[in-house]
């Protein structure tokens, strides 16, 4: 258990799709994980064996679900699923890649490429200001039940990319300039109402079981 009543959030992204390698926009279409992908989740699992989890909470995205399903079942936990932790929704550029899109949007492109916070994708995207406030009201209704306990959250690159802003105090707007990896782990602190970054894309396990495969 922690001290002053603390949750410590293991923040995951999801393991790899075909999409994923293909550099296509998922956003909320509904896409699984390709081989990589369930090995990458299989590792994720063996790597938190030791770690003490009150529950396990996943996008209810197929990518999440898969990705978090074996660390619940380890544990005989529900695999909780909460639609606001979905990834940022692309509306109809979802299913293309950049460079495509680039060619037939270049507006909507620039605009999405400086991070304007009120753009969205045509065809029902999201905006970065509605994804942060669905992704920040998740977070906190979570930790407000799990208080002093470990929690494991599986989600999507956009959603964490949200809460590292949040945790280290950048704007929404302001470049990435981070990794974050398919199945990385990466650890939050939520005390009362402050949001601290403990660790950040730990991917030793994605690198040791890569090393075994390759041996």
């Amino acid at each position: 258990m922690l001290h002053d009543q603390a949750t410590l959030l293991l923040c995951v992204r999801h393991g790899e799709t075909a999409w994923n390698a293909l550099q296509r926009i998922q956003g909320h279409t509904d896409i699984g994980l390709n081989e990589r992908g369930l090995a990458q989740a299989a590792a994720l699992a063996a790597a938190l064996a030791g770690q003490e989890l009150q529950a396990v909470y996943a996008s209810d995205l197929q990518r999440a679900r898969q990705t978090a399903a074996e660390l619940a079942r380890q544990r005989g936990l529900p695999l909780r699923t909460d639609a606001r932790l979905r990834e940022r929704a692309f509306g109809d550029f979802e299913g293309h890649s950049f460079a495509e899109l680039q060619a037939l949007h270049p507006l909507d492109c620039e605009r999405w490429r400086r991070r304007d916070p009120r753009w969205a994708a045509p065809g029902g995207g999201e905006a970065l200001e509605q994804v942060q406030g669905r992704v920040v009201a998740a977070l906190r209704d979570i930790a407000s039940r799990h208080r002093g306990h470990s929690v494991a959250l599986v989600s999507h690159g956009g959603v964490l990319d949200c809460l590292y802003r949040l945790a280290t105090g950048q704007a929404i707007q302001a470049p990435r300039s981070w990794e974050l990896r398919n199945a990385a782990i990466n650890r939050l602190l939520l005390s009362e109402d402050r949001v601290s970054l403990v660790g950040w894309n730990d991917c030793s396990h994605l690198d040791a079981a890569a090393d075994e495969a390759a041996g």
